[in-house]
């Protein structure tokens, strides 16, 4: 067999640009055989094209091939401006209306909203309200939440899902003239970023990778991010209990979720009853009102298809938010807030 070339290592690396390889790796693909001149060559080759950053070491004998990227120009060349993606948020029952935030966010093609929630605070709530506000943009739906597989193997839509659509169907017209879906379901539980339609307005509910690997989090955003083209995508991810001190914890995945998020809303329980929720708009990257930071209550109703009593509210300034207010030598639950630390503003 001839000895292996530079060109001949190129080749074969296109296959793998973006990723990493070994040196032994390399070896097999190239069908190098221990003993022979190339087998040493093709770790010199490997360490040439390091110095010429067309690859970059990364551990013993491991390389990551670097994807080669050329200038984007940005003026002199004819370019058209982009609207922003009409995304319709989740309306008010009461009022008929859009959550009233919703006016201050911009949404731009591309974009990724996260919405971060404790069990059972209505995440699937609010993504079924994206979904049937947008069902004429065609969505696209994925995640454990509204698939199962039946006991012949088969994928099938999730009863519950199916029974909160019925209820929708009252106001969201989920087919078309000819009966068939507006929307497009996949049982998609993982590998989201290769299942990506791009181009498309995108709900997964809910991405869950393993506590001890929470960073994994922020490769999966990015990519979901990175592939979205000129769709919107909005992930619903789990998130920790409340603090104590009223401050708002993050979704799962904490910072490598901030670093990607467009828009980042997270949900958690709100007094007694199951059915009330608080949404803190935790972060916004682009608004035209200084929204971040504010806080709402509302209730669910109609079997988790419905928000009512949507307004906000504010720390409670005779508890400041701990839920008890003093009297005496002692403390008793605070009447003035119902015990939830917040009162309408």
């Amino acid at each position: 067999m001839a000895e292996i070339t530079t060109q001949d290592v190129r080749d074969m690396l296109v296959g793998f640009r973006g990723k990493e390889i070994t040196l032994d790796q390399a070896r097999h693909e190239l069908q190098v055989e221990k003993g022979t001149k190339s087998f040493d060559g093709v770790r010199n080759i490997f360490f040439q094209m390091a110095e010429q950053r067309e690859l970059r070491w990364v551990g013993k004998q491991t390389y990551k091939v670097i994807q080669p990227v050329k200038q984007v120009q940005v003026y002199g060349v004819q370019r058209t401006r982009r609207p922003l993606f009409p995304l319709i948020f989740p309306k008010d029952f009461d009022t008929g209306m859009e959550l009233d935030f919703a006016e201050h966010i911009v949404v731009r093609e591309g974009d990724l909203i996260v919405i971060g929630g404790v069990k059972s605070t209505g995440k699937t709530t609010l993504m079924l309200g994206f979904t049937g506000e947008n069902i004429d943009k065609n969505p696209v739906l994925m995640g454990n939440e509204y698939t199962i597989i039946d006991e012949n193997g088969t994928f099938e839509p999730a009863p519950r899902f199916v029974s909160r659509m019925d209820r929708m169907s009252e106001w969201v017209e989920w087919t078309n003239g000819e009966g068939q879906d507006k929307f497009e379901l996949y049982p998609v539980w993982d590998d989201y970023v290769e299942n990506l339609i791009r181009n498309r307005l995108t709900m997964i509910d809910w991405i869950n990778p393993e506590a001890s690997r929470a960073y994994d989090i922020g490769k999966i955003l990015g990519g979901l991010k990175a592939m979205s083209g000129r769709g919107v995508t909005i992930v619903a991810l789990q998130k920790s209990e409340l603090g104590a001190d009223g401050r708002g914890s993050s979704a799962r995945g904490g910072q490598y979720v901030r670093d990607y998020a467009d828009v980042e809303l997270l949900l958690d329980g709100f007094g007694e009853s199951e059915y009330d929720v608080l949404m803190t708009i935790k972060g916004v990257k682009e608004k035209t009102s200084p929204i971040v930071g504010r806080r709402y209550a509302y209730t669910i109703v109609n079997d988790g298809t419905q928000i009512v009593n949507f307004r906000q509210v504010v720390k409670c300034n005779t508890c400041y938010g701990s839920k008890w207010r003093k009297e005496g030598n002692g403390k008793v639950p605070c009447d003035i807030c119902d015990r939830t630390g917040w009162i309408n503003k």
